[in-house]
């Protein structure tokens, strides 16, 4: 069986810069390639991994929180990375990617491949709209985003021959 590429935007858009995950979602719409799977998600484990399947190539688009804060700041994070985070405090979500991580192990549900692009948010108040500093980082964050999900399709389509 072969995988899909999917890529999911994790926030809630009624909490300002935790809305970047979603925004980057819509505007790679028209960057990736035809099949890729978008999705966003409020982060919540059971909804996250029941977005992919094993073989699949997931590239997640998350805010996170840093010390010290730089909102606007760009990080690409592997999925071993992701593991080791377990228990610490840098999602926006009462339960982080680490802990959907450790249960997908756990359930043998993980991807073939996952990748996590977070940009360091500074304003998680309620409303709607990104911060300054967020907003200048978003055609960054979408060309990284875009970018990953064409270099999966690729191995997709090499290991498929």
């Amino acid at each position: 069986m072969t995988g899909r590429v999917v890529v999911i935007g994790v926030g809630n858009s009624f909490r300002r810069d935790d809305g970047a995950g979603p925004a980057v979602v819509e505007a790679v719409r028209f960057r990736v390639p035809d099949g890729t799977q978008l999705a966003a998600s409020d982060g919540e484990p059971g909804r996250m991994i029941s977005l992919w399947n094993r073989h699949d190539h997931v590239v997640i688009v998350e805010v996170v929180h840093a010390r010290p804060s730089r909102p606007g700041r760009l990080h690409h994070v592997s999925a071993e990375r992701v593991a080791g985070l377990a228990g610490r405090r840098g999602s926006t979500h009462a339960l982080g990617l680490a802990e959907t991580v450790a249960l997908a192990t756990v359930l043998d549900r993980m991807p073939c491949s996952l990748v996590v692009h977070a940009v360091e948010g500074g304003d998680f108040t309620f409303g709607t709209g990104l911060s300054a500093p967020v907003a200048a980082a978003l055609p960054r964050l979408i060309h990284r985003v875009t970018r990953t999900a064409c270099d999966a399709h690729l191995l997709l389509r090499n290991r498929s021959r």
